[in-house]
């Protein structure tokens, strides 16, 4: 068991500061990387170790969350100037919790493990609420040595935490499964509110209704509730689940399974982002619905 209490988190978006705060409530040392300033002063207001460098965040926390967007960042952050991998690797721990292709994963990993670090596949779900309060899911894959050396502070991060096996790569596979269903479910609640809407239905006691009956769903309750009250402030941006459903079609054809409900949630996602509601909120589907 390891009781080591500083902790990096290099990404303080909507999730990453979420979870930084949560584990600063519970007693650890926390330090922050992110590119934006407004964020670094957030963080520093919020008592919280801002950091110059993925490195220089390396080179303090001896277990470092990397919660940026996608696979392109992901190694920007590790391997680029200033990266991970410059500092240190010994008894150095990397949660990667980005949503990015598992062969991105496995070889993120191995160029890790060859630098010295212990690496877990762990992306997350449950949006920045549950991130802020320690329940959302966390999704693990990865050396059970690693995993037990970490169970307290693991335990403090998700009380929701499913272990996937040894496999690193496992982590993105189910995160992807998860999300592919997480966009069609949206895009059907979505299109459901539309239709009620254009045929002159109350939309809060649609979405009461449906939540109370078997059209019920999480993205129904989350999403929809704000939406019908023009509530599009970005808690998951639109691009990021657009590009998380585009990275599980293409898993999908790689393992020929056939997805033409999540292929018409992307066209319904691109036709969104192409709107120019790309930093809205996701459910900004619907707006594009009701067009």
């Amino acid at each position: 068991m390891n009781n080591n209490k500083n902790i990096g988190v290099i990404g303080a978006g909507s999730m990453g500061m979420a979870i930084a705060l949560n584990l600063q409530d519970k007693g650890y040392q926390v330090a922050i990387r992110d590119i934006r300033s407004e964020i670094e002063t957030l963080a520093r207001h919020s008592g919280l170790t801002v950091c110059s460098s993925p490195a220089a965040i390396a080179e303090q926390a001896d277990f470092i969350i990397v919660m940026v967007v996608n696979a392109k960042q992901t190694t920007e952050v590790l391997f680029g100037d200033h990266g991970i991998v410059t500092a240190s690797g010994a008894g150095k721990t990397i949660l990667l919790c980005p949503t990015i292709a598992p062969e991105d994963t496995e070889t993120i990993a191995q160029k890790l493990k060859a630098a010295g670090f212990d690496v877990l596949d762990g992306p997350v779900s449950g949006g920045p609420v549950r991130a802020r309060n320690g329940t959302m899911s966390l999704m693990l894959a990865g050396d059970a040595k690693v995993i037990a050396r970490y169970e307290v502070l693991l335990s403090d991060i998700s009380s929701r935490l499913f272990r996937l096996g040894e496999r690193i790569g496992d982590g993105a596979r189910y995160k992807l499964v998860n999300n592919l269903v997480a966009g069609m479910n949206l895009i059907a609640s979505s299109s459901a509110v539309a239709l009620g809407m254009k045929m002159g239905l109350d939309p809060h006691t649609l979405v009461s209704l449906m939540s109370a009956s078997s059209g019920q769903s999480m993205m129904l309750e989350d999403r929809l509730t704000r939406a019908i009250t023009d509530d599009y402030a970005p808690r998951a941006y639109a691009y990021i689940l657009t590009k998380d459903v585009a990275l599980g079609l293409d898993m999908a054809e790689s393992a020929k399974v056939d997805m033409p409900m999540a292929r018409h949630a992307l066209d319904i996602f691109t036709a969104t982002l192409a709107r120019g509601y790309d930093e809205l909120d996701d459910a900004a589907v619907l707006k594009t619905l009701l067009e």
